[in-house]
C-alpha cells in the first residue's frame, strides 16, 4: 500500500496496523468539546485546546477556544476526515474534525492543520440541509470511511421519532450525498456504530428516541418502548440490514460499541448503560452474529434515592490498541474501571479508581452493605479542587498508558443527576495506567477546570488527539 516517491514510500494518514500505532508520538493536544446548551448561560458550544505535555508551560490549561456560531447545538461526539483506514491513500490528509451537533443536527468541519493549537472553522453543513436531503436529524458518531466519506450515525428525525434513525454520508468536500444504509433498512434506534472491513459487518447500537432523552432520563419511557436494547448488524460497506441482535432485558441502552482493534477478529463489546453490563457480540461458525454479557456491574443497594438499587450506569468505553484492556466509566457509582480481555470470553478485572460518583461523603444519598449498615465514599480533592459529579468520557493515548477523563453525558441528564456540575462545571483528568500487571491511577498534577471558563461554567465532553486514537482510527 502507498506510493513511491523517489526512494521513499509514502502512505496516508495513521498508522498500518494497531500495534504500529502504540508506537507513535506521545500526545501534547486534546481537542475536546464543551457545552453551554442546557446550563442556563445563554452562550456559545466551543471547541477546547487542551495542552497535554508535561514539558509545557501551559501543561493541563486550556489554551484556545474555538467558538461555534450558532447557539443551542449541544456539541457531543467528534471524528476525523480521514484515519487509519485512509492509511493506503496518500492523497488522504487527516486535517479536519468533524464535530456533529446532538440538538441543532449541525455539522462543524474544523480545520486543525493551520494551527493545531489554534483550530478554525472550516465549514458548516447546516440541518435544514441534511433534513430536506435525507430527513435525519439528532447526530452523533462520526467515522471516516476508506473512501473518503464521512459517515454519521443520527437518533431521529426533526421532530425526534426514533423510526427516523440512520446513517448521513457525506464526501471529502463534506457535501450530502444521501443515506448510508439501503431504503428500508434502517435501525430501530441509532446511537453508535463501527465497522470491520474484513469480515463485511457494520454493527450499530441504540439508545432511544430524542423526545424521550432530551427530557432527561424517566423510568415509564423505557416502559413505552422508547429506549433501546438491540445491535443492528450490517453489510459492509452495501448498507443492507442483515440482523438485528436483541439483547433482552440484560442489554437496555446499547451504546458505546468497539469491536477489537486487529481487523481480522470478529468480535467486540458493547456498553449497556440502564442495565450496567459489558456485552461481548461475535460471528457464529454458520456466519451470523451472537451475544454474551461478559462484564456485569452489581446495583449498589442505597438510601434517599429514587430507586432502591443504584445502577453503575456505564458511559463510555474503550479498548487498548493491543487488544488487551478494556476500559469503562461508571457514571453513577464514580469508578473506572480496567479489565484484561485478553481471553475475550472471559474479561478479567486488574484495575479500579473512584473518581466521583452520587455516593459521596455530604451527599443525601448512601450505599448500604448486606448488613444493613450505610457507607459513603470519601470527597476527592486535585490540587484543592473537589471532583465533581462522575467519570464520563474517556480517552486512552496511544501507547495506553495514560487515560483522560471528562464527567458530563449530555446537560438534561448532567442536570437531573449532577446539577452540582451544571452549576459549577465539568473537569478533566489523566489516569496514569499500569500496562504490565494492571492498575489505575490519579494523576494529581493534571486537573482541567472548565469550571473556569471566560464565559462561565461549562460541560465537557468528548476528547481527541490530532494524530488519531483508540476510538476514532479503524484498521482495514
Amino acid at each position: 500500500m502507498g506510493e513511491e516517491i523517489g526512494c521513499c514510500k509514502r502512505t496516508g494518514p495513521g498508522y498500518a496496523t494497531p500495534l504500529e500505532a502504540m508506537s507513535g508520538p506521545k500526545e501534547a493536544l486534546l481537542y475536546v468539546t464543551c457545552v453551554y446548551n442546557g446550563t442556563g448561560r445563554e452562550k456559545l458550544d466551543f471547541l477546547a485546546t487542551v495542552d497535554v505535555d508535561p514539558n509545557s508551560p501551559t501543561y493541563s490549561k486550556v489554551i484556545h477556544r474555538l467558538s461555534m456560531p450558532y447557539i443551542g447545538d449541544e456539541l457531543h461526539h467528534s471524528g476525523w476526515n480521514a484515519c487509519s483506514s485512509c492509511h493506503g491513500d496518500p492523497s488522504a490528509d487527516r486535517r479536519f474534525l468533524v464535530l456533529p451537533s446532538f440538538l441543532s443536527s449541525r455539522v462543524y468541519v474544523i480545520d486543525t492543520q493551520k494551527n493545531p493549537k489554534a483550530p478554525s472553522l472550516y465549514k458548516v453543513v447546516q440541518p435544514e440541509d441534511i433534513i430536506k436531503k435525507t430527513g435525519l436529524a439528532h447526530l452523533h458518531t462520526s467515522h471516516c470511511l476508506a473512501s473518503g466519506d464521512i459517515m454519521i450515525s443520527c437518533l431521529g428525525d426533526k421532530d425526534g421519532n426514533a423510526e427516523g434513525s440512520g446513517f448521513l454520508l457525506l464526501d471529502s468536500e463534506f457535501n450530502i450525498k444521501g443515506r448510508w444504509e439501503k431504503p428500508g433498512h434502517s435501525p430501530i434506534f441509532g446511537y453508535d456504530f463501527w465497522y470491520q472491513p474484513r469480515h463485511k459487518t457494520m454493527i450499530s447500537s441504540s439508545f432511544g428516541a430524542p423526545t424521550a432523552f432530551t427530557q432527561g432520563f424517566h423510568l415509564q419511557h423505557v416502559a413505552e418502548g422508547l429506549y433501546g436494547r438491540y445491535l443492528h448488524v450490517y453489510s459492509w460497506p452495501d448498507g443492507e440490514l442483515k440482523q438485528t441482535l436483541d439483547l433482552g432485558g440484560t442489554g437496555f441502552m446499547p451504546l458505546e460499541i468497539r469491536f477489537l482493534h486487529d481487523p481480522s477478529k470478529d468480535t467486540g463489546y458493547v456498553r449497556c448503560a440502564l442495565t450496567s453490563n459489558i456485552v461481548r457480540f461475535f460471528k457464529t461458525e454458520d456466519g451470523s452474529w451472537s451475544h454474551q454479557v461478559a462484564i456485569s456491574v452489581k446495583p449498589l443497594k442505597v438510601q434517599n434515592w429514587i430507586l432502591k438499587e443504584l445502577p453503575g450506569f456505564i458511559t463510555d468505553i474503550l479498548i487498548s490498541l493491543d487488544d488487551r484492556f478494556l476500559y469503562f466509566a461508571n457514571w453513577l457509582h464514580g469508578d473506572i474501571r480496567q479489565y484484561n480481555i485478553e481471553d475475550p470470553r472471559n474479561p478479567v478485572l486488574v484495575g479500579q479508581v473512584w473518581v466521583g460518583g452520587l455516593i459521596q461523603k455530604g451527599s443525601p444519598l448512601a450505599a448500604m452493605t448486606e448488613d444493613g449498615k450505610t457507607w459513603q465514599s470519601d470527597v476527592l480533592e486535585i490540587q484543592g479542587h473537589r471532583l465533581r459529579g462522575g467519570p464520563q468520557m474517556i480517552q486512552l493515548s496511544l501507547d495506553g498508558k495514560r487515560l483522560y477523563v471528562t464527567n458530563s453525558v449530555f446537560s438534561t441528564m448532567d442536570r437531573q443527576f449532577y446539577p452540582e456540575l451544571v452549576e459549577k462545571g465539568s473537569h478533566m483528568l489523566q489516569i496514569d495506567i499500569d500496562t504490565e500487571k494492571g492498575g489505575l491511577k490519579i494523576n494529581p498534577n493534571f486537573f482541567v477546570d472548565f469550571g473556569a471558563e471566560p464565559d462561565g461554567p461549562c460541560l465537557a465532553h468528548e476528547m481527541r488527539y490530532p494524530g488519531g486514537d483508540c476510538s476514532s482510527d479503524i484498521w482495514i
